[in-house]
């Protein structure tokens, strides 16, 4: 393909600028195009090119076929991972050495020199260990990422179809059922402590390995009950904890029942019930409001029901009338205020409804009349 500058000819305006002619030549074919620019021109040749050319077009490739076919681009070990803690088995990899390879030159007579410089060199593969739980697997590849995918792919293939293994019960006698029971929600962390508590025996946790890339840490941790102690491994510090308090329940489980005391029982004094008795003599010195409210609950029936009648007087000798009604009784009260009428109105349905006048209110009764005659709020009963 060869471009070479157009000049403007005498058709052509000067103001058009520089055009660029490219020739492109394909076996005995040639096509040339022209452009302002070179690119511009190239692309124009090499269309025109496509469209005439007589030999004979490459098939067109396939596309690459990925070797991570997971939805999403998510790639083996990051699934296997879920997977994993689903079945609540971690996922470990540990890198193994590569094959030895053997020496070919030996049984060949070549000089070492030669055979060194024109001896084609082998491609190093790495090699990775799997462990799923009980299950192992292996995987290679080119770089020591494609052998841990590699891994991963044939674990999923293995463990995608499987069912999650449920966790098997603790050994026990058949009288603990009751108490396997009541600790099926707990955590075994707990019952741990619990145990602990009750034997008195120091709990100490630590972790005391930590190994693996900053993606997929594996974490070892120690639990110390007393004189009883295990490891767990887990691909978190917490997943650790819990296995290693499994394993060490198990034998905390194997210890002899402790003795059961027999806790003292404790006496309580009932309280005797205050009766509220509803006597004609019953609560003389109370309020009358209180009092005919307490009588109304201890006969079990509809509270007192006050209703404000009238308003009337001055300003500033105001006179308020306030109706009670219990049951079908009714009775009336005045007072200066809202609150005296009130009072007035209930302690005149006690004394309706033969109950003795409350001691206060009758010696202030007896002392205003002696002093200033009729009071002005005075008691007023009617019957329905």
């Amino acid at each position: 393909m060869v471009a070479r500058p157009l000049h403007s000819t005498e058709g052509q305006p000067e103001s058009l600028g520089k055009m660029f002619s490219v020739q492109l030549s394909l076996g005995e074919q040639t096509w040339e195009s022209e452009g302002s620019s070179i690119k511009k021109a190239q692309q124009a040749v090499a269309n025109k090119a496509l469209t005439e050319s007589t030999l004979p077009k490459p098939v067109q490739k396939p596309p690459k076929s990925n070797v991570n076919n997971n939805p999403g681009s998510i790639t083996p070990t990051v699934e296997l991972n879920g997977l994993a803690m689903k079945r609540g088995e971690p996922a470990i990899y540990r890198p193994l050495d590569p094959k030895p390879f053997p020496n070919y030159r030996a049984n060949y007579n070549f000089r070492g020199m030669y055979n060194q410089r024109y001896h084609c060199p082998v491609p190093k593969i790495f090699y990775v260990q799997l462990t799923v739980g009980n299950n192992e697997f292996f995987g290679e590849g080119k770089t020591r990422q494609a052998a841990r995918h590699n891994a991963a792919m044939k674990a999923l293939q293995a463990l995608q179809n499987e069912p999650i293994p449920e966790r098997s019960p603790q050994n026990g006698e058949s009288g603990k059922d009751m108490d396997d029971d009541k600790d099926a929600n707990k955590s075994e962390i707990s019952l741990v402590f619990e145990i602990a508590l009750k034997r008195n025996m120091p709990v100490s946790f630590e972790v005391v390995k930590e190994s693996g890339p900053p993606h997929m840490k594996s974490f070892v941790t120690r639990v110390s009950v007393g004189e009883f102690s295990a490891e767990g491994e887990g691909n978190s510090k917490k997943l650790s904890k819990k296995r290693a308090a499994t394993t060490v329940l198990q034998e905390l489980k194997k210890l002899p029942p402790l003795p059961v005391v027999e806790k003292p029982k404790l006496f309580f004094k009932k309280r005797p019930k205050t009766i509220v008795k509803a006597g004609p003599e019953y609560g003389q010195g109370m309020n009358p409001i209180s009092r005919l409210a307490q009588i109304q609950q201890a006969k079990k029936e509809k509270e007192p029901d006050y209703v404000l009648l009238s308003e009337r007087g001055m300003p500033r000798r105001r006179e308020f009338v306030m109706q009670v009604k219990v049951g079908n009784e009714v009775a009336t009260g005045t007072g200066p205020n809202k609150k005296i009428a009130k009072k007035n109105a209930a302690e005149a349905m006690l004394l309706q409804l033969g109950y003795k006048a409350s001691t206060n209110l009758q010696d202030q009764l007896e002392k205003v009349r002696g002093c200033k005659g009729p009071l002005q709020g005075e008691l007023q009963t009617t019957a329905q």
